[in-house]
């Protein structure tokens, strides 16, 4: 790890260039970092990896593979910053509205280009919410919901986590890689 504090100006990182979450401070900034965290193991999960390994499903019967998660991930950031927190109405990211579904034409750099593009719409939409600001669940089980930021920040941070353990699994399949 570098030696620098753990601040929004000199993050720490690991070996692998992932940030240490904040280890005190702000707890907006808390939560970010820690969903930050969470992106860069996912990130870390897929890297090196070719399109044809990252379709390489985990175990029968699953059809779950690193592009579909990180597809999932896309659509999962475009649901709750941008229509549960900033409220737009904005279709689904993919055809299939769970990202899931695996498209011969698009690979693994244009899936994460997508949902790079997802995270820093996020970004842009909810910098300047507080975290107690209500937004509204649209549709699913439980149409109407209202939900802080702040419980969007942790259902995120929870979302990213159980997926990257998911993809610990793939990764180990794939190529025998294990950690992070």
């Amino acid at each position: 790890m570098t030696t620098d504090t753990n601040t929004p100006d000199a993050p720490i990182t690991l070996p692998d260039g992932r940030p240490v979450p904040h280890l005190t401070g702000d707890e907006r900034a808390m939560l970010e970092s820690w969903l930050d965290f969470h992106r860069a193991t996912l990130a870390l999960k897929c890297a090196g990896l070719d399109d044809a390994q990252v379709r390489t499903a985990s175990a029968e019967p699953s059809e779950l593979t690193l592009l579909g998660l990180v597809q999932h991930l896309a659509e999962v950031e475009r649901n709750w910053f941008q229509r549960v927190a900033a409220g737009l109405d904005v279709p689904p990211v993919y055809e299939d509205g769970t990202g899931y579904a695996l498209d011969p034409s698009r690979g693994l750099d244009k899936a994460l280009g997508i949902w790079r593009r997802e995270i820093e719409r996020g970004r842009e939409l909810c910098a300047g919410l507080p975290l107690d600001h209500i937004g509204r669940v649209a549709e699913g089980p439980v149409p109407g919901m209202e939900v802080s930021m702040r419980w969007v920040l942790i259902h995120m941070i929870e979302e990213y986590a159980r997926h990257n353990g998911h993809a610990d699994l793939l990764r180990e399949r794939i190529d025998g890689v294990t950690g992070a």
